[in-house]
């Protein structure tokens, strides 16, 4: 986990996280049957963490360049509050997520892996990067995860995020677990 010196004070604003797919949620493998369909393996750690941080209040958006019944599939069991596929150019899709949350850039982050993320990386609050991003995109991120896209870096977000906002013992304390020690400052 790398991350800039004012990335917990960015972090303790986040109130909606924006996820791309592939490369993402998905190491950015793509698999193609027989008959066309697509197939993609989605983490299912980063699933838990997407929904333990809407029961904290913090909504989840994906924006992918993709169209994909899977991503559809996935996104409507984890109940993702807003979805856009099929925008290779994300600003748009992003002008209008802002417009229905009424939302400021600070306080949304956005987890990205390649090119087509640099530009709403540049607006949110609290641009992060998964482990295995392009050079430019970690360059833009405040934090960069120490996993791969879809080997755990939207958790490990999600949990800093959680843990800036000092809500951590609240999601232990949701699963019947005592925080053992001082928690207080987990992320520093």
């Amino acid at each position: 986990m790398d991350f800039t010196h004012d990335a917990i004070e960015r972090a303790k604003r986040v109130k909606l996280i924006i996820l791309d797919v592939d490369g993402v949620l998905t190491r950015g493998d793509i698999f193609v049957s027989d008959s066309a369909e697509y197939i993609k393996a989605f983490y299912c750690r980063d699933g838990l963490a997407i929904t333990v941080s809407r029961k904290f209040g913090i909504q989840s958006a994906i924006i992918t360049g993709r169209q994909s019944p899977p991503t559809a599939y996935r996104a409507k069991e984890l109940h993702i509050e807003h979805f856009y596929q099929g925008k290779l150019d994300k600003r748009e899709a992003y002008k209008d997520l802002k417009a229905k949350t009424g939302l400021t850039d600070e306080e949304i982050a956005y987890i990205g892996d390649d090119l087509v993320d640099l530009p709403i990386m540049g607006q949110v609050g609290f641009p992060a990067a998964v482990g295995d991003a392009v050079p430019e995109v970690k360059e833009a991120a405040v934090f960069t995860s120490g996993f791969e896209g879809g080997h755990g870096a939207v958790r490990e977000t999600i949990e800093f995020i959680l843990k800036a906002q000092g809500l951590w013992a609240d999601v232990l304390s949701s699963f019947g677990v005592k925080p053992k020690g001082d928690i207080s400052n987990l992320v520093q």
